[in-house]
C-alpha cells in the first residue's frame, strides 16, 4: 500500500490520489501476474503436424507459450536423459516412456496414455500398385520388385521400426525383407522416401499417410500382429511440472483431441 500511495503521489495529480487509494484498498487495482512460463514439448515426429496446431491454439487462447522439439521417441528420450531443457515428452511408444520413467527423468504422477495410432503400409501416390492383404504368410517382394526397398524407421530404436519389424517376424514376412530395409532416423524421414519416389514402399503410422498428401496407404497391420501403437505423455521432472501439466490436461482437451483426430490418431 505505501508504494503505491508513493506511486499515486509522484505520477498522479491531488485530485485522483484519493480515487487511486480508495479503488486499490477495493482490490481494483492488482499487481501485474507474472507470465506462464514458456515450455518445451519434445514430441515423437509423427505427431508434428498435430501438436505443431495444437501450440498455436494454446497460444491462441492465452493460456501459455510453447516450443516444440520432433525427432524420434528414442533420439528425444536420450537428449533428455543428457540434460535436455525439455518439460513435457510425448513418446510414441511406452518403452522410450518406461526407459526415462526409470532413470527418475519423469515427474512422479504426470505419466498417462494419450493417443492410439495403427501401423500403415504405403507407397506413392501416383504408384500402380493396389491393395497388399496382410496376413500370415504374406510377402512384400512382389511390390518392391528387384531392387526395391522398404523405408521404415529404424527397426533398432525407431519406435515405428520396431512395431513393424515385429509385426512383420510374427506374420513371417521378415526374414525375406530384413536385408532390403532403408532404415531412417524417425518416421517421417521414412516417409519422405516414399513420398519422393525413392522407395516403392514405406511402412508408417497411419496418421503419417493422412498428414502427408503424397502417399496412399495399400494395407493396414492388422490388430495383433504387434504390440498396440500407444503415445504416453508425461512431463518431465524440473521446474516446470506445474506449467507442464496444465498443457498436458490441455492435450486431453475436446479441441485438442479434435486436432489429433484430424490428423488420423484416436483416442484412449
Amino acid at each position: 500500500m505505501k508504494g503505491l500511495r508513493n506511486l499515486c503521489a509522484r505520477f498522479l495529480p491531488a485530485a485522483f490520489v484519493s480515487v487511486c487509494l480508495i479503488l486499490s484498498a477495493a482490490g481494483m487495482i492488482r499487481p501485474a501476474v507474472a507470465a506462464e512460463p514458456e515450455i518445451v514439448v519434445f514430441a515423437a515426429a509423427s505427431t508434428t503436424n498435430a501438436i505443431t496446431d495444437i501450440a498455436a491454439l494454446y497460444a491462441e487462447k492465452g493460456l501459455g507459450s510453447v516450443k516444440t522439439s520432433f525427432a524420434s521417441s528414442s533420439t528425444l528420450a536420450k537428449q533428455i536423459e543428457q540434460g535436455a531443457p525439455a518439460d513435457v515428452f510425448l513418446s510414441a511408444n511406452t518403452e522410450w516412456a518406461d526407459y526415462l520413467e526409470k532413470k527418475n527423468l519423469l515427474a512422479t504422477g504426470t505419466r498417462s496414455d494419450l493417443l492410439r495410432n495403427r501401423i500403415a503400409l504405403i507407397a506413392p501416390k501416383d504408384a500402380a500398385l493396389g491393395t497388399i492383404e496382410i496376413k500370415q504368410g504374406f510377402s512384400l517382394l512382389p511390390a518392391l520388385g528387384k531392387d526395391g526397398r522398404l523405408a521404415v524407421g529404424d527397426p533398432a530404436h525407431v519406435p515405428v521400426g520396431m512395431y513393424g519389424k515385429e509385426a512383420l517376424m510374427k506374420l513371417g514376412a521378415w526374414d525375406a525383407i530384413k536385408d532390403r530395409i532403408a532404415p531412417a532416423k524417425d518416421v517421417r524421414a521414412g516417409l519422405a522416401l516414399v513420398e519422393q519416389g525413392e522407395a516403392p514402399l514405406g511402412l508408417v503410422y497411419e496418421s503419417d499417410a493422412v498428414a502427408s498428401g503424397k502417399v496412399k496407404v495399400v494395407g493396414i497391420f492388422p490388430a495383433g500382429s504387434h504390440t498396440d501403437v500407444v503415445y504416453p505423455v508425461a512431463a518431465v521432472a524440473g521446474q516446470k511440472v506445474g506449467p507442464a501439466e496444465k498443457f498436458i490436461a490441455f492435450l486431453k482437451t475436446p479441441e485438442a483431441l479434435a486436432v489429433f483426430m484430424k490428423y488420423g490418431f484416436a483416442g484412449i
